[in-house]
């Protein structure tokens, strides 16, 4: 699927809600459905409006790219989204994402460590750039392989756009569905098969660490 020919056709659903108290939100963001909104007004309908409604002091923490499904975690007061904010940017934010990428991944551990920068003539693609991209790390962990896809645990250690889809691809395993780094036989799926599977962060208010978990839906 070519970037141009792309259509904006949100699923209909509302939000699966995980977890809400006074400070917090989380949810389960379906693959297809924009975290905020994106230009135009074709690309108006997005996870945050649809929060709204139910939860009119919503805000932002982070995202989750278009196509990826899973836990999102948003401030409900202004102090809880500095918080978590805060706990992003110091990487103590615990993620772990499930994939399934194509071939057998190798070894059954391991780390990609390669700085990234948007690709600016191809937005929203974003490149490996060793002299002027960002650190960016990411751990696996397969649990189980074929020859012809592998079943993987990412752990992101930093948070860069389309960070886990890139390093990937630059192992020679994109993610299979992926329309922008996948191609051949491993584009050719009905969704971009990365789901955020659980986070793991400090409540802005008790300080305890909490764990959200969303089931992998592929």
């Amino acid at each position: 699927m070519s970037v141009s020919a792309f259509v904006y056709a949100p699923p209909p659903e509302a939000p699966e809600i995980i977890h809400a108290d006074h400070e917090i939100l989380v949810v389960n963001k379906p693959s297809g459905l924009l975290s905020v909104p994106g230009r135009g007004p074709d690309k108006a309908d997005c996870l945050i409006e649809r929060l709204r409604g139910p939860f009119p002091t919503v805000l932002l923490v982070h995202r989750l790219d278009l196509d990826t499904s899973g836990v999102i975690i948003f401030g409900l007061t202004p102090h809880a989204q500095r918080s978590l904010a805060r706990q992003f940017e110091e990487r103590r934010v615990k993620k772990a994402y499930i994939a399934r990428v194509a071939g057998r991944l190798e070894p059954k551990t391991g780390r990609v460590d390669l700085p990234l920068i948007v690709d600016w003539p191809n937005r929203p693609r974003q490149k490996v750039d060793h002299d002027q991209g960002r650190a960016a790390q990411t751990d696996w962990r397969v649990i189980r392989a074929s020859d012809v896809e592998t079943r993987v645990r990412l752990f992101p250690l930093t948070g860069r756009s389309h960070q886990l889809r890139v390093h990937m691809a630059e192992t020679g395993h994109a993610i299979l569905g992926d329309p922008l780094y996948a191609s051949g036989a491993a584009a050719d799926h009905p969704r971009l098969m990365l789901h955020a599977e659980s986070l793991r962060v400090k409540h802005p208010d008790s300080g305890v660490q909490m764990t959200f978990r969303a089931p992998v839906p592929f």
